[in-house]
């Protein structure tokens, strides 16, 4: 497996704190970010290295860890388990397996032992133990409208491209698994997980709070005041409304299972408030004028 300086791919040293971390992967995320960089596959690859790197960084007992053992850090459990026992079997003259040691292991027996147990080749024709592969993590920027409906996209991730299905109703910082799409394990061990959490960017129309949409829909003054219908659009279509006279400014209704769709839950939405906002005339004709004065004075 391929060694990656995690700090190196954040421009930082090993003396950096959380807070560096953080800024200087907020920075590279932006600059690389695949929306920033269509079709470049040595940014994408940039961006899902930073995002490995701060995964890591950023978590201070993961950080600990990979100061000690570097790229074999997620197996350093199982390294201080066996090196435990190693130990002990080198205590008591024996070691699991069969072998037979005197005294306490030297640094270079501990040196072979540490290749054995994260590649190289192995004594004796012992196999080498099956790690697990390391988790990748990823951020998908879609928008509300796209949210809205069940959909497949195309996810690169180390250059491979994987088609997923998006269902209608995910949510904002919502993370799914993909199993068995992050990296590969070490000898012969099962690849880890891609984990894909949703950045949801805002509408300039419908503002989401939970299953519910809102919105702000201009009325004109006449309408208001005498009532009548009014047609609006809505994610999927358009809908008309009944206008109540005299209806007053910043005036709710609730439009019920015209909202969001809920996640997983097919046929199932959320409701839609609409607030009315009345438009008062401008640029009025002198004639226009007469008669508002009229009707204040009636």
């Amino acid at each position: 497996m391929e060694f990656i300086d995690y700090y190196k791919i954040l421009g930082l040293d090993k003396t950096a704190s959380t807070e560096q971390v953080k800024k200087a992967y907020r920075k590279l995320a932006r600059q690389y970010h695949p929306d920033l960089n269509p079709n470049d596959k040595e940014a994408n690859k940039k961006f899902q290295q930073i995002n490995e790197a701060n995964e890591v960084l950023s978590d201070p007992e993961k950080r600990k860890k990979y100061d000690q053992y570097g790229q074999n850090w997620q197996h350093a459990e199982s390294y201080e388990k066996t090196k435990q026992s190693q130990q002990e079997a080198g205590r008591y003259g024996a070691f699991t397996g069969g072998e037979s040691f005197s005294g306490d292991f030297s640094s270079g027996d501990f040196s072979d032992f540490f290749t054995s147990m994260f590649g190289g080749s192995s004594r004796g024709g012992r196999s080498q133990p099956k790690f697990r592969g390391q988790d990748y993590n990823a951020e998908l920027q879609i928008g509300l409208r796209e949210a809205y409906t069940t959909h497949q996209r195309v996810f690169t991730i180390n250059e491979k491209n994987i088609r997923i299905t998006i269902p209608a109703g995910i949510a904002n910082a919502q993370t799914i698994k993909l199993k068995g799409h992050g990296g590969p394990g070490v000898n012969g061990g099962p690849a880890g997980d891609l984990y894909i959490t949703f950045s949801i960017a805002e509408d300039p129309v419908f503002k989401r709070l939970g299953d519910d949409l809102y919105t702000t829909v201009e009325l004109d003054l006449y309408t208001a005041v005498l009532g009548g219908e009014k047609t609006i659009d809505i994610l999927d279509g358009k809908v008309k409304l009944k206008v109540n006279p005299e209806t007053q400014n910043n005036t709710k209704i609730r439009l019920k299972g015209k909202g969001f769709p809920v996640y997983k839950k097919e046929g199932t939405y959320g409701d839609l408030i609409i607030t009315w906002l009345i438009n008062i005339p401008v640029n009025l004709t002198e004639k226009q004028k007469a008669l508002f004065r009229e009707l204040s004075q009636s």
